[in-house]
């Protein structure tokens, strides 16, 4: 068999750590048995897919020594290899499954499936589509398309039985079908959901194996059987474990720093990095943990990747990058290395206008601008003083921001200084006194330095993130419970000031 791979991100937000982990081991898959690695971007999102978003996914992999033989960037035999691309294939093939009887047209409306999730949901029954579209007579489809009444085109799940496949991985699965939906394959709008576009293009572009992580096994029967559907022969489906952060749960942005670019930015040497993420599904013989990429490739044995998820343990990586960087850099070597990550000229010109009239002494750079140049703050509860609020209240503030600040999609100082200032308005808070001490405290860890919005730019997106969550996390952090009511609160704004209370 030839052994085709891919990985398909979605150009949606930040490059994630996960998609370095999937993109890794599909490409030591395909370099293993000497097969093709395939990039393929999955952009039907369009109200949330970006070009830059996309640029940003080739970058990180770049940074992180992955390399594919196939995608949008440099093309190849089975493309185009964007999803945006492709919808007039999609369509065919949707077109496909209604003639066989797979699929079928469904009319109804958001309210109507508003409804029934709402009466499922007080029966205690299933909570899905009723599949009231799916046996129409022609004659009612006929009339509602005469109607010019828009429709989704759903698959045809079976009624009774199992799914029944055998993952490389996790051995023998079994889903029964009563418990799948009949998932919408193509959208009102023409615009395909995951689900069609993925098995369609995973069939075209030949792909032999299927390598991504466990929380699709539960997609894997629909997918399955849309490959019965059309009488084609399913891949070997492979699900990796997943990372988890240190909770215990899925790694996610809302509580760790999970862009790529964060990693990169934080001083870590991409080999490090890469050999931090082969340990999270794989185990080399002899319980090594310090190799190479050429030397997983070599011994990679897909029998040896775990079961359970891993937990993504910073401090693991910590102590990765600290043996690469004694065994890989040379005492000769090492003042460049640091240079060309954060002491090169083009960062300092930035920093400089800063500077200038700042400071007294050349001693005194480092007491003003460490903050952009070490990875851990030192917080200390005088720096988080501020006037009738507790800390669980700052926490309110911060959390705030944060969702402000992904709803503008602008985490630059522009954005920062807009944010924050919204927030104390809707807080009802004083921007000077109560907001700008606490943004200080958490990006700088310290109640007064250089401008604050210009140093936001300096530290870039992914280091703001992580010192807002991280001061979140030493004031204590927000229950569950109040996050709920937090949220809610945020979801409703009318217009008065949220209030803040313990």
């Amino acid at each position: 068999m030839t052994v085709r791979v891919r990985i398909a991100p979605s150009p949606t937000g930040d490059p994630h750590v996960g998609t370095a982990y999937m993109a890794l081991f599909n490409m030591i898959f395909a370099r293993h048995y000497n097969g093709t690695f395939i990039l393929r971007i999955e952009d039907t999102d369009q109200a949330r897919s970006r070009p830059e978003y996309e640029e940003n996914i080739y970058s990180a992999l770049k940074w992180a020594n992955i390399q594919w033989d196939e995608g949008p960037d440099i093309g190849g035999a089975y493309g185009p290899y964007r999803q945006s691309e492709r919808f007039d294939i999609y369509k065919q093939y949707a077109e496909e499954l209604l003639s066989k009887g797979k699929a079928y047209k469904c009319f109804c409306t958001a309210a109507e499936l508003d409804e029934m999730r709402e009466l499922s949901a007080k029966q205690g029954g299933r909570q899905g589509y009723d599949r009231r579209c799916r046996h129409l007579t022609p004659d009612e489809i006929i009339e509602r398309e005469q109607a010019e009444l828009s429709y989704v085109i759903r698959l045809k799940v079976p009624l009774n039985g199992e799914c029944v496949y055998e993952d490389a991985i996790k051995k023998r699965m079994t889903f029964p079908w009563a418990d799948i939906d009949d998932q919408v394959l193509l959208k009102s709008d023409g615009f395909p959901t995951y689900h069609l576009a993925n098995v369609v293009d995973d069939y075209l572009m030949k792909i032999s194996h299927v390598i991504r992580g466990d929380e699709w096994m539960s997609s894997t029967p629909k997918h399955i059987l849309l490959y019965e559907s059309f009488g084609w022969t399913p891949p070997t489906f492979l699900h990796m474990p997943l990372l988890l952060g240190k909770d215990g749960k899925k790694l996610s942005k809302r509580k760790n720093p999970t862009s790529i670019f964060f990693y990169r930015d934080s001083g870590y040497l991409s080999e490090a990095f890469i050999n931090f993420l082969t340990l999270m599904g794989f185990s080399m013989t002899g319980d090594q943990e310090i190799y190479s990429l050429d030397d997983i490739i070599r011994e990679f044995d897909y029998k040896r990747i775990g079961v359970s998820g891993a937990i993504f343990d910073v401090q693991k990586l910590d102590w990765v990058n600290q043996q690469y960087l004694i065994k890989n850099i040379s005492v000769e070597q090492l003042w460049d290395r640091i240079k060309e990550w954060s002491f090169n000229d083009e960062f300092m010109q930035r920093l400089m206008p800063l500077c200038h009239s700042r400071i007294k002494t050349f001693g005194d750079f480092m007491d003003l601008f460490n903050f952009l140049f070490i990875n851990h703050l030192h917080y200390h509860d005088a720096i988080f003083v501020v006037k009738d609020l507790s800390k669980e209240q700052i926490c309110y503030l911060i959390q705030s921001l944060i969702w402000r600040l992904d709803e503008l999609e602008n985490w630059n100082g522009t954005g920062v200084n807009q944010a924050s200032r919204e927030i104390a308005e809707i807080f009802g808070v004083n921007h000077k006194k109560i907001v700008m001490p606490i943004l200080f405290a958490s990006l700088m860890g310290k109640t007064q330095g250089p401008p604050l919005f210009d140093s936001v730019n300096l530290l870039g997106k992914d280091r703001t993130r992580a010192r807002l969550l991280k001061a979140m996390e030493y004031l204590g952090g927000i229950s569950n419970k109040k996050m709920a009511s937090l949220k809610k609160a945020w979801q409703e704004k009318s217009g008065q000031p949220l209030m803040i209370k313990d």
